[in-house]
């Protein structure tokens, strides 16, 4: 090894020592994101900062045309309309792997009523969001900063999130912060009808019976993720959440009005515009390999937030409820003309490898493809 290259690889290990020194007082501190800006922070500190590679993505690429999410309404469901409903939502989700959904059932009032109090908990004062600042959390309610996988991936994100397991039971009132106690308790039975329409509007969509997923637990084991993307002071360095795809079945999300999510369509990163009453709905990796590749589960992310105002959204990611569950194409979606494009798994095993991967841009379904 030459002079150079040894030079190289001490400088680089210097910088590994460095990062994982930063991250280890930032996590120290349980200050999250928000905490680092009220302190007075004005410049990016070096654990925020991502590679060139990944921002010159965030660019517009000047003169392409691109599609919108698909909008479904999702009125009479359980009526005459319901083949023509189920039709759209089978395109979209074989096409996009996004689409929204209005008249979906959840009350105006109970949507707002989630983002502003999901609000006010990461509003308060931080020693009081640090009480429950960790990782992992065997009381089912957790604060962390920047993503899950901080600890062990290249560059943080500049936001912080409010975990609660909300199915198959929520954890004890008790330990959900009182300022959205009630409002969470409420989303989540919204969000359990939620989940069994949309599974038996996916199960008919692959031509199963309508409770097919649901009679697999799909809409027994949720988590929600109350997310707050604060002011960045350099938006151009950084992002709120890296390009990744869910891991679950599906994934339903609520965003406020102030916007920054982008879906991968092709080669083109498509704004998800805010607008009143509309929920998201995206495909997860576990629907993809279940539905042996007719579902997509497609990349998508969170520019950093260039404005005065934060970004509040709240996702609920549905998962099967038993880990020693054999997991794969649904067998009757398989046949000689299509054989199966992913192997039998146990979900203990993914959910293992979702916890040690780091998710830079990758994806889990590839390692269990056939």
């Amino acid at each position: 090894m030459t002079g150079t290259m040894i030079g190289v690889t001490n400088a680089n290990e210097q910088q590994a020592l460095d990062r994982a020194q930063e991250v280890r007082q930032f996590e120290d501190s349980n200050l999250g994101v928000k905490g680092l800006l009220d302190s007075g922070l004005s410049t990016l500190p070096p654990m925020f900062i991502h590679p060139p590679d990944l921002l010159s993505s965030l660019k517009p690429v000047v003169g392409l045309k691109t599609d919108s999410i698909p909008i479904i309404d999702l009125s009479g469901s359980n009526s005459d309309r319901r083949p023509s409903v189920i039709e759209e939502v089978a395109r979209a989700a074989r096409e996009f792997g996004f689409f929204q959904i209005v008249n979906h059932g959840v009350p105006t009032e109970v949507l707002g009523q989630t983002i502003a109090a999901v609000k006010a908990f990461h509003e308060q004062p931080a020693e009081v969001k640090a009480r429950i600042y960790r990782r992992e959390s065997e009381t089912g309610v957790a604060f962390f900063a920047s993503s899950v996988d901080l600890l062990h991936s290249n560059v943080a994100c500049w936001r912080d999130s409010l975990r609660i397991r909300s199915g198959p039971v929520l954890p004890d009132e008790e330990e959900i912060p009182e300022v959205c106690r009630n409002e969470v308790m409420e989303w989540n039975q919204q969000t359990q009808h939620l989940g069994v329409l949309l599974m038996g509007l996916l199960s008919e969509g692959l031509g199963l019976s309508p409770s097919k997923l649901q009679d697999m637990t799909c809409v027994e084991k949720r988590n929600m993720l109350g997310h707050y993307y604060p002011y960045c002071p350099q938006p151009d360095l950084t992002v709120g959440l890296k390009p990744h795809t869910d891991k679950g079945v599906i994934t339903v999300l609520l965003q406020d009005q102030v916007g920054g999510l982008q879906v991968k369509h092709g080669e083109a990163w498509l704004d998800v515009t805010p607008s009143p009453g509309v929920l998201i709905v995206n495909i997860g990796d576990l629907l993809q390999i279940m539905s042996n590749d007719e579902y997509k589960s497609v990349e998508h992310r969170v520019l950093a937030n260039p404005g005065p105002e934060p970004r509040l959204s709240v996702a609920v990611f549905y998962y099967p409820l038993e880990c020693e569950n054999q997991i794969g194409p649904i067998p009757e979606l398989v046949s000689p003309e299509k054989p199966a494009a992913f192997r039998q798994f146990k979900l203990g095993e993914y959910l293992k490898r979702f916890q040690t991967e780091v998710l830079d841009g990758k994806t889990l379904k590839n390692h269990f493809k056939t």
